[in-house]
């Protein structure tokens, strides 16, 4: 399983803390409020959270880090996230 980790701040000045998580070949999303003890696990990855996955695996990607099929997959979830 590959964990890859960011934070974010909010509308409201508030760091939010995001976890992506690869394993099986699903994608799965957790995030929390820095604020917060409880994470949160979305069903359905938000396209914006995509974008910003993307960006990270692509910068991992350019470091041989991770492999490209996992560049490809999050650039079809965000392909389909944008036709709902």
């Amino acid at each position: 399983m590959k964990k890859h980790e960011w934070r974010e701040k909010n509308e409201d000045g508030e760091v939010r803390l995001v976890t992506a998580t690869r394993h099986a070949g699903k994608w799965q999303l957790q995030s929390r409020l820095k604020s917060e003890d409880e994470w949160t696990k979305f069903e359905k990855i938000e396209r914006e959270d995509l974008e910003t996955l993307l960006d990270i695996i692509e910068r991992k990607y350019q470091r041989n880090r991770v492999p490209h099929e996992q560049v490809k997959e999050i650039e079809m979830l965000i392909a389909a996230a944008k036709r709902r």
